[in-house]
């Protein structure tokens, strides 16, 4: 096998050829249209490894520092006349990202779903589920899932892998046949947008871009070039 070259890389392209988005037959909330979006790419889900709920998250510190990992969406809201609708997903509260989110509470997610050449992008506020949420979603993962959230000190620096499946089997053991209790640094965000953004591949990268951007409490739909 060759190494790798750039020239490798500027040869590698695919060229989209679809029917691009239909203004028409946009909805006016973006978290609706993003509902009819995910539950179409779910169900062309080209096989059982692919995870249509996968997102890239990216926060920042204070100081403007950015990290940016792969989450999973575990929840969507629809807006009311008095809230604006968001996103869910859950992880340590210690975390890098945790920290993050408590020094500067905004973030940007991105879902890929390349089976079908589109792409939507969320900016917005974060804020913490109520416990009540956490609880009930801790509780609904399998129970190796809560022994591993439990014990994991998330982005801590360990010595070994053998430490963490010392700590989880410790942990099992004691809990023998009593529930997990939930981490008090464990549990759920809720993202709520400000910005939306459906991409759709196009031919000749002449992609199609359909912006919504929250202003004064209304949605403005909207296209801008590729």
């Amino acid at each position: 096998m060759s190494d790798p070259s750039h020239d490798n890389f500027q040869a590698l392209r695919k060229e989209y050829q679809t029917d691009g988005i239909d203004d028409a037959g946009l909805l006016a909330d973006p978290i609706e249209q993003f509902r009819v979006w995910f539950d179409a790419a779910a169900k062309a889900c080209p096989g059982e490894w692919y995870e249509p709920n996968a997102m890239t998250l990216a926060t920042a510190d204070s100081a403007g520092a950015v990290t940016a990992r792969i989450v999973l969406l575990k929840g969507v809201d629809a807006g009311t006349e008095k809230t604006a609708g968001s996103i869910r997903f859950f992880t340590n509260y210690d975390s890098t990202k945790g920290q993050q989110l408590a020094d500067n509470p905004v973030a940007a997610v991105v879902f890929n779903w390349a089976h079908q050449g589109r792409q939507v992008r969320m900016e917005g506020n974060v804020t913490k589920t109520s416990r009540d949420v956490s609880e009930s979603y801790f509780h609904s993962r399998p129970r190796g899932a809560q022994l591993g959230a439990a014990v994991s000190r998330q982005s801590a620096e360990i010595k070994s892998r053998q430490e963490l499946q010392d700590a989880r089997d410790q942990l099992d053991k004691k809990l023998e046949g009593q529930p997990v209790p939930l981490p008090e640094n464990w549990g759920g965000y809720q993202l709520t947008p400000t910005k939306v953004e459906f991409w759709q591949g196009r031919l000749d990268r002449l992609h199609d871009r359909v912006i919504y951007q929250l202003e004064c409490g209304a949605w403005r739909r909207f296209r801008i070039s590729p």
